[in-house]
């Protein structure tokens, strides 16, 4: 039965998580769930360059470019929406590790039988149900990473793990040239699925080694197993540093549950902390609009405004290389400056610059490589923004809720804009007219600044604070009830 206490408990262990040294256990953290944001850039890229490719006759399916840029981007965005919140509420459920297991191996199987699509509806199919997996990855896997990385460490960690989806996108850009360009137009696109799969079964080798979130197991009356692995954790740094650690004074108090009713889970959201619940939605609905309405499409931009139909590739590459520098050179500043003034400034900042860009594309003033150039930059403060919003709605909520609240944001800020938004912004591109695309720029940038502005009126100091500080769980002795 849900939400019945089945024991009461003191524990130390978030507080011996947080003042843990960095170590190879860290980085085996980062390896085994970061980088599976590298597969979602690699899924995202590969399909939006290989549009035109798709196409084309001889392809071995019937479709047409503006159904991959639009309707199958907007399946896929369907299907991670889906299974952010079916799998988010797993991961609540039944814990971190099962979890980001399972979606992996979903994500895995799905994308294999992409690569041998034979019709346009079962092409269509397994892009929903790829999605299905990474959605679940979203929530199963920023869960774990934000309760495994130490406080002082986390809002860097995890703005450029999730900054990593351009490592995935520029390297998805580069692959799909010489695939496309060197093998029959019915192989390239199926060889370049089939590397995601490789890909994901490297890094599911290295996950099996990722242990359950020690909170996750004390909160759930497995108090015996967190201990156990923290003192395992704790062994291996203090062998691998050759100093002793010191033992903490913090500790906390916790009503045990096996699980938390999904009615509390809700009433916590919307009833406890109803600005932060305002905040995410903000942060979300811009970058999701932003990225999915835009970079979805930005194969055919090239197409129908510059006629480049072969090597997009070396454009987009060159546009996730910004969006990887944004979270790499400005995630520490999350730490340092403040969660605050950084996420309002990459925000209205990435913004007011897409807005130049319109204007400049509107005028007839930007060649194919000008263009690139403009969104390099504006994706370089976008996507340290970007990254900061999982961050956020990670940090600010109760632990019992943690999975379910990346899930639930991730979902109705991504069918806002990523669903809505490749299935508009593919007629607009199609139409040929600048204006109409220009105006998908303008509708992006105004939710980006509207989202900063939230930003500052309602944002959390979360930097270098653990997690139960920001947000006390909802099973801790002396819990607030209100906000």
């Amino acid at each position: 039965m849900s939400d019945v206490e089945t024991g009461t408990i003191t524990t130390k262990v978030p507080a011996r998580l947080d003042r843990l040294p960095w170590s190879r256990w860290h980085w085996m953290i980062v390896i085994g769930l970061g980088t599976v944001w590298v597969l979602d850039g690699l899924e995202v890229t590969i399909v939006g360059n290989l549009s035109a490719q798709l196409a084309k006759p001889g392809s071995g399916l019937e479709i047409t470019q503006a159904q991959v840029a639009g309707l199958a981007a907007a399946l896929y965005v369907a299907g991670a929406c889906s299974g952010a919140l079916f799998f988010g509420w797993l991961t609540d459920r039944f814990g971190r590790k099962k979890l980001f297991i399972i979606t992996l191996v979903v994500y895995l199987l799905a994308t294999l039988a992409t690569a041998f699509s034979f019709s346009a509806w079962w092409f269509f199919l397994f892009r929903f149900l790829t999605g299905f997996g990474i959605g679940g990855e979203y929530a199963a896997i920023n869960s774990a990473i934000d309760e495994l990385i130490p406080s002082r460490h986390r809002g860097r960690i995890d703005i450029i793990i999730n900054g990593s989806y351009w490592l995935g996108a520029a390297g998805g850009a580069l692959l799909t040239v010489p695939l496309l360009n060197d093998l029959p137009v019915n192989v390239g696109w199926r060889v370049a699925f089939g590397l995601g799969v490789v890909l994901g079964v490297a890094i599911l080798l290295v996950r099996r080694n990722v242990p359950e979130s020690p909170r996750w197991l004390f909160i759930h009356g497995r108090d015996r197993d967190a201990e156990d692995i923290v003192d395992g954790i704790e062994q291996e740094i203090t062998s691998e540093t050759g100093k002793e650690l010191t033992e903490p004074a913090e500790s906390m108090t916790i009503h045990q549950r096996k699980s938390i009713g999904f009615i509390r889970i809700a009433h916590t959201m919307v009833a406890l902390y109803p600005k932060r619940t305002v905040l995410g939605l903000s942060l979300f609905i811009g970058q999701a609009f932003l990225y999915n309405a835009i970079t979805f499409g930005y194969a055919q931009i090239l197409s129908t405004f510059y006629g480049i139909d072969t090597n997009t590739g070396y454009y987009f590459a060159v546009i996730a290389v910004g969006n990887f520098l944004g979270p790499l050179l400005l995630g520490r500043l999350f730490d340092t400056v403040g969660r605050i003034p950084m996420i309002s400034a990459t925000y209205i900042s990435s913004g007011l610059l897409l807005l130049g860009t319109a204007w400049l594309f509107n005028a007839g003033l930007l060649t194919a490589v000008t263009l690139t150039a403009c969104w390099s930059v504006v994706l370089f403060a976008a996507s340290a923004g970007a990254s900061a919003a999982y961050l956020t709605v990670s940090e600010i909520f109760p632990m019992e809720t943690r999975a379910m609240a990346i899930a639930f944001f991730f979902a109705v800020g991504t069918a806002a804009g990523g669903i809505a938004g490749p299935l508009i912004f593919a007629g607009l591109v199609e139409s040929g007219v600048p204006g109409d695309t220009a105006l998908a720029f303008t509708i992006g940038a105004a939710l980006m600044i509207a989202a900063g502005l939230v930003e500052l009126l309602v944002g959390v100091k979360a930097e270098r604070q653990g997690l139960e500080a920001i947000a006390a769980p909802l099973t801790a002795a002396g819990a607030r009830k209100a906000t």
